[in-house]
């Protein structure tokens, strides 16, 4: 007798192996970006596998909040600090690597016993059940979030307002010394030209007296040369920025063929 093949089965063998290639991604990939992409790939699939048990509520709390919201941040963060700056290797926390083996042996375990179950024919529990007794995923859920387990509930609520908070108070920065004004401003200004050569003005923006507009292009200071201090730090460290040193030498020959041509009108 051929044995019944139920959409839960194909769905769990399609999109199963999809999300460990997508875990998989994440550790092998060696660019951020593509390793948070193959981790908001993994999550999309396991919100279809949650989907095909019938649980709607997880289904798009996984799609919206995790994948949507939570892995979408990230890759916005990534793209905006850069996705070439080296990471630090020093350890800053102790015992993280040790902190971090004991951890990845425990879910290797789990891997291990999920699949020995699988393999040993292990009658998988499903939501059936719990389902029918409360007449849908998202009323059982509901009954047991805000009856049995409410205290629970609020006491994670309160537990991320206060980190939230906490985020938003360690990252103020205090004024400990006293604010400048224009005029010591001015002074600090001409003491580093006097001591060191530090140019007291204000730069040329990106593009400026440069053959392009974009802001990845270094100014140029009048005599032609580039001024380093025109384009964002972030485009440096992700290796966007135009070629100076070539953009420097045609504006040099620019300027110097122009200087010649007046020299030139001049001995006429």
């Amino acid at each position: 007798m051929i044995p019944l093949i139920t959409g839960a089965e194909i769905t769990f063998w399609i999109a199963g192996p999809l999300a460990v290639l997508g875990g998989i991604g994440l550790i092998a990939f060696r660019k951020a970006v593509y390793a948070a992409l193959s981790m908001a790939f993994t999550m999309v699939n396991l919100a279809v596998l949650y989907a095909s048990l019938d649980a709607m509520f997880l289904t798009f709390v996984q799609i919206i909040v995790y994948t949507g919201a939570i892995m979408m941040l990230f890759l916005f963060v990534l793209m905006l600090v850069g996705v070439d700056t080296p990471d630090s290797l020093v350890e800053t926390l102790r015992g993280q690597r040790v902190a971090a083996a004991v951890a990845g042996i425990g879910i290797a375990g789990l891997i291990v016993f999920g699949i020995g179950g699988a393999l040993a024919g292990v009658k998988p529990v499903g939501l059936e059940a719990a389902n029918a007794a409360y007449e849908g995923n998202i009323n059982g859920l509901s009954a047991l979030i805000f009856g049995r387990y409410v205290f629970a509930f609020e006491f994670t609520s309160a537990l991320l307002i206060v980190a939230a908070v906490g985020a938003m108070i360690l990252g103020q920065r205090a004024r400990v010394r006293h604010k400048l004004t224009q005029k010591e401003l001015s002074k600090v200004r001409m003491k580093a030209y006097a001591d060191q050569g530090v140019h007291p003005g204000s730069l040329p923006n990106s593009g400026v007296l440069a053959r392009h507009n974009s802001i990845a292009t270094p100014g140029l200071l009048p005599d032609g040369t580039v001024s380093d201090h025109s384009v964002s730090e972030t485009l440096a460290a992700r290796g966007v920025i135009v070629d100076a040193p070539a953009m420097s030498k045609a504006t040099a020959e620019l300027f110097g063929s122009i200087e010649s041509t007046m020299a030139e009108e001049g001995e006429e």
